[in-house]
């Protein structure tokens, strides 16, 4: 089979050779096989028969296809196959003998239903590597729970802390605007599967591991000090808005234009600068502020202080005049900030991508970047069963006669 993802402008991708089988739908382990497929892996996406990935239908549309596939989609190569039919089963095992990697995320047990749990694709596939991404794990007495990443940030903890301290509003904590709790498990996901690569081929041990990644744990693994806080002292952490109670002055001020401006200030020397720029040289110079725990006893004031004089500025010159002395100030930007910005399209963080569908699509560039790859997506998201032909044909070595009987019968 063909990688198209394999080479750039001679140059290998860091994943290259790399063959992963994706048995996923909606966000987590998609999101998990598209970062891979941004790094050069091959990624085989099997979606339902006619219908695909329910993804297929969410976001904005545009002559009734959706833009988000194009970037969600992209670099994969897209077959169809119905895994609740035993023909569909044996072809799945048969994928799974000519790849290195599974990522999944149905429900835990849904897979050993099919024949195809770990120890069933281990006796195909001694190298295999399969990645389940589930609400709580394959393990515990929530594993059955269905969930989605908004529900793991809310039982990971981090959705209690999304908000404004009681006093200030008795709205409920909100959801960041995107999937967070979907994508923060694919990255692990990613983690895993690398991690696993290297016992597997590095270190030698030849075959492959069983990678449990949860949405819930993936969340909470960002709790920062949270935990040992209430561990050590009952401490239960609260919403702060857009403070940092642990540091001062660090918060989001309003500017004259209506902007808002985030300023971190909180090193000692930093705040000598901020102070003389708000035209308050004095507070920089006493003891009483020369040390974070103190700034941070009189955060209020400072923030006060601090907001008097951005509301006299317009926010993109107060942001320069603070960058200029090396104050850390950004405005906080919208999309069309973020794709307009220079610093954006000079690192290739916007970048069109040619797709069949609509002439080109605004997409996020490649992250992480390497010193000999120019980050070029491959393809955008392909149409439902785009390579089954040559997945099928060339892969698996099915002839076109059979591919036309499967087809009938509802197998692809």
């Amino acid at each position: 089979m063909t990688n198209q993802a394999n080479t750039l402008n001679g140059s290998c991708k860091p994943l290259a050779g790399l063959k992963v089988l994706e048995l996923g739908h909606f966000i987590a382990a998609p999101h998990c096989t598209r970062l891979m497929a941004d790094l050069g892996a091959s990624i085989i996406k099997v979606e339902a028969p006619n219908s695909g990935d329910p993804i297929r239908s969410w976001g904005m549309m545009k002559d009734g296809n959706t833009l988000w596939w194009s970037v969600h989609g992209r670099g994969k190569q897209c077959i169809t196959l119905n895994l609740k039919s035993e023909r569909g089963i044996c072809i799945a095992k048969d994928l799974i003998e000519q790849v290195d990697i599974v990522v999944e995320n149905f429900r835990p047990g849904q897979l050993a239903k099919w024949g195809l749990s770990y120890a069933d694709m281990q006796r195909i596939n001694s190298r295999i590597i399969l990645v389940h991404i589930s609400g709580y794990g394959q393990s515990g007495p929530y594993r059955d729970r269905v969930s989605f990443g908004s529900i793991g940030e809310a039982f990971g903890g981090l959705r209690h802390l999304t908000g404004y301290p009681a006093e200030v509003t008795d709205l409920p904590p909100v959801r960041t605007g995107v999937s967070l709790g979907d994508s923060l498990a694919g990255m692990f996901g990613v983690i895993g599967v690398l991690s696993a690569v290297y016992q597997r081929d590095v270190t030698g041990t030849g075959v492959g591991r069983e990678v449990d990644v949860a949405l819930y744990e993936s969340v909470f693994s960002l709790m920062e000090g949270a935990l040992p806080e209430y561990g050590e002292f009952a401490s239960i952490r609260q919403p702060t808005g857009s403070a940092i109670p642990t540091a001062a002055p660090s918060n989001t001020y309003k500017c004259a234009d209506g902007q808002w401006l985030a300023i971190g200030a909180n090193g000692d020397k930093i705040f000598k600068r901020l102070c003389r720029i708000i035209g308050k040289p004095e507070l920089g110079e006493s003891d009483k502020y020369d040390s974070n725990p103190k700034r941070v006893a009189n955060a209020d004031m400072l923030d006060n202080l601090i907001e008097n004089w951005t509301l006299t500025q317009d926010s993109q010159i107060a942001e320069q005049l603070l960058l200029d002395n090396d104050i850390p100030a950004g405005r906080l930007l919208t999309i069309e900030d973020c794709a307009k910005d220079p610093h954006y399209l000079a690192r290739g963080m916007v970048m069109q991508v040619p797709d069949p569908r609509f002439g080109e699509v605004t997409h996020p560039g490649i992250v992480p970047k390497f010193d000999s790859d120019n980050g070029t997506v491959s393809w955008p998201g392909p149409a439902v069963g785009a390579h089954n032909d040559q997945v099928y044909g060339e892969l698996l070595s099915i002839d076109a006669a059979t591919l036309v009987e499967l087809k009938q019968q509802g197998v692809i």
